[in-house]
């Protein structure tokens, strides 16, 4: 399993028109359920007069969670060609919004899938697209005796040191991608008196 994905470094915009019809796409990096509802009731705000918010959003390294609404278009016709486009870039941790202006001029369904479809893929084209590694954090605890021993595995294997206290006991936080976890880990459990506790990142 891959321990690095894909997304966007920040959020981006683009226009789409088609037969009179604007539609804004909006991208945004996204973490959690909780930011999704908050951008998207920020976008219901601030464009209350459009006809349709459609949107679509991946979560997780392996984008395994995710949603696609029409809201209120043909079945179909909106939020699955967005999420398409997220799934053909490889994108999560990402939320796409369309928000809609009807023009006067029906589109048809399968215009419908093409201007929702190419609105997401200009708003992905402005995006940064970045690879983000998926990380193992912990904490260590070991007696000051034994800095030398971990400093010279934390010089060897390079994890990223979040926080770090040096008393009587020492105590690091820890951070590593995924795949190289087992063999800092291996390496700091075999140090004397040193203690690890796998935390949330």
């Amino acid at each position: 399993m891959s321990d690095s994905y894909l997304t966007i470094a920040a959020p981006a915009e683009a226009i789409y028109k088609e037969k009179s019809s604007k539609f804004l796409a909006y991208a945004y990096p996204v973490r959690t359920e909780d930011e999704i509802r908050e951008l998207l009731d920020a976008l219901r705000k601030r464009y209350y007069d459009a006809t349709h918010h459609c949107y679509a959003w991946r979560l997780g390294p392996q984008g395994e969670q995710f949603r696609s609404n029409d809201d209120g278009e043909p079945s179909g016709t909106a939020g699955k060609p967005i999420l398409g486009q997220l799934l053909s870039n490889s994108l999560t941790n990402c939320l796409i919004v369309v928000v809609r202006y009807f023009g006067g001029t029906k589109l048809g369904v399968s215009g419908l899938i093409s201007a929702y479809k190419e609105s997401a893929a200009e708003v992905i084209g402005e995006a940064e697209i970045v690879e983000q590694t998926v990380d193992t954090y912990f904490k260590v605890e070991f007696p000051y005796l034994v800095m030398n021993d971990v400093m010279r595995i934390i010089k060897e294997e390079q994890p990223n040191i979040l926080s770090q206290e040096f008393d009587n006991l020492c105590t690091m936080q820890l951070s590593i991608r995924e795949s190289r976890a087992e063999g800092l880990l291996g390496k700091l459990r075999k140090v004397e008196g040193a203690s690890i506790e796998e935390a949330i990142g």
